[in-house]
């Protein structure tokens, strides 16, 4: 079953969009990586949100910003599949449409992203290469990447 998926500024998105939004980046980057952070950085406002539907339940979502809003370059973050919905590979279904959305929405090709180690290969296959040393960010190893 292929992802139902909306590309929506954050004044579009419905209450309900937001709930689920933050509640799933919640469930995976908090709960399941065990990890305390500030999820609700005040930047949701200027991204573009995109957001990945399975029988209107939200299973992926990433967010996009231009240039200058998170790195110089155009970036893609908050990247999330529900665990268990991990087996269907929507992560590259989100992935690609997010790619396409910084293309059509931005006029941006080149790409940064700040990828956890563990996903490098996942990244790497959708055409980001790594870039500088690893980092830790929230207690997580992280690598930035880049698309051009």
């Amino acid at each position: 079953m292929s992802l139902d998926i909306k590309i929506k500024t954050f004044d579009e998105l419905s209450s309900n969009e937001l709930y689920d939004l933050l509640q799933l980046r919640s469930e995976v980057f908090v709960v399941e990586q065990d990890c305390v952070y500030q999820d609700i950085d005040g930047k949701d406002h200027n991204a573009i949100h995109v957001l990945g539907f399975k029988n209107d339940i939200l299973v992926a979502y990433t967010r996009i910003f231009k240039p200058g809003d998170y790195f110089n370059e155009a970036s893609i973050g908050r990247v999330v599949v529900k665990k268990s919905e991990r087996a269907f590979k929507y992560g590259y279904a989100i992935m690609e449409v997010s790619i396409k959305a910084v293309e059509d929405y931005l006029n941006e090709t080149k790409i940064k992203i700040s990828a956890q180690c563990y996903l490098k290969g996942f990244y790497t296959k959708i055409g980001f290469l790594p870039i500088g040393d690893v980092y830790q960010e929230d207690g997580i190893p992280h690598v930035a990447m880049i698309k051009e």
